[in-house]
């Protein structure tokens, strides 16, 4: 059985024009939602995900109907397919019942992680090289050294309450003790 989803991001974008591809295409079964691909909760689908069984194909207009990012998209597709259903996107030609079409997804899967690699070793290279010019990541310290030496002072003063130094220093009570 070919089950369908579509998708619009505003409630006053209309689903006609998927919905008479999705009929076209077979579908028995159409679902469908009006929220952002970005929304966590997604009930069409959700539905549609509770409902669909193996050997079913889930079939969408566009690829980015299903899944905002490809990361999102294949990992769905990966889920899909270990639960034996196939998928199909009628304006890529993407259909995972054929063997051209798991390997144009294979493809678009491995290019995403590709994609993914390269991100990570920029942003490798890029920590490196700040760390070689002496800055690092992270948060700036709260008490530079000068700040110690004056906290040390202020508590060896018995008449200061350790609230009044925080307040005198900016800094909370934890930050105080751990560079005490």
């Amino acid at each position: 059985m070919r089950v369908g989803y579509a998708r619009v991001s505003r409630d006053e974008q209309n689903l006609d024009l998927q919905i008479d591809a999705l009929k076209a295409a077979g579908c028995e079964k159409i679902y469908t939602d009006k929220v952002c691909g970005a929304a966590a909760e997604r009930v069409g689908l959700d539905e549609l995900l509770t409902f669909i069984r193996p050997t079913d194909v889930l079939v969408v207009w566009k690829l980015d109907r299903l899944g905002r990012t490809l990361k999102k998209l294949i990992l769905m597709v990966e889920e899909l397919a270990m639960r034996n259903i196939a998928f199909m996107s009628l304006r890529e030609s993407i259909d995972t019942t054929t063997a051209g079409g798991r390997l144009i997804f294979h493809v678009f899967g491995a290019l995403a992680e590709f994609e993914r690699e390269v991100i990570s070793e920029r942003t490798k290279a890029g920590l490196a090289a700040a760390k070689s010019r002496g800055r690092c990541g992270g948060r700036p310290r709260a008490m530079d050294e000068e700040k110690v030496r004056l906290a040390r002072a202020l508590h060896q003063d018995s008449s200061i309450t350790v609230g009044e130094i925080c307040r005198t220093l900016g800094v909370s009570k934890g930050t105080l003790y751990r560079n005490l």
